[in-house]
């Protein structure tokens, strides 16, 4: 019962931390974009990420492999969920993207 606890809240902060990752990236892109200088906010912001992300692994996975797995699953699936909440409510999911265009 203890290893069911543990990995599932190991589970639980790498969704967390990956929400804070993605959910970060969504907003510093936002922010960037119109930023007088994106170059520091891109850079800074993936430096505090990063960090933060890190930090978080080490201190849930420690010295268990598993912990580390469970964790390392948790971020990933925390990808789309951030993707599906950040997306406009008026876009199609299942529609694709228009082609580029270029000139001649």
């Amino acid at each position: 019962m203890r290893d069911v606890l543990s990995v599932t809240a190991a589970m639980a902060v790498g969704a967390l931390l990956g929400a804070i990752f993605f959910g970060g990236l969504w907003w510093t892109v936002r922010r960037g974009m119109s930023s007088e200088w994106p170059a520091l906010w891109f850079f800074g912001s993936l430096m505090l990420r990063m960090s933060i992300v890190l930090l978080g692994f080490l201190v849930v996975g420690q010295e268990h492999w598993g912990r580390w797995l469970f964790c390392l699953l948790g971020f990933v699936l925390a990808r789309p969920a951030v993707q599906w909440s950040t997306r406009p409510s008026g876009e199609d999911p299942s529609r694709s993207a228009p082609e580029a265009g270029y000139a001649p």
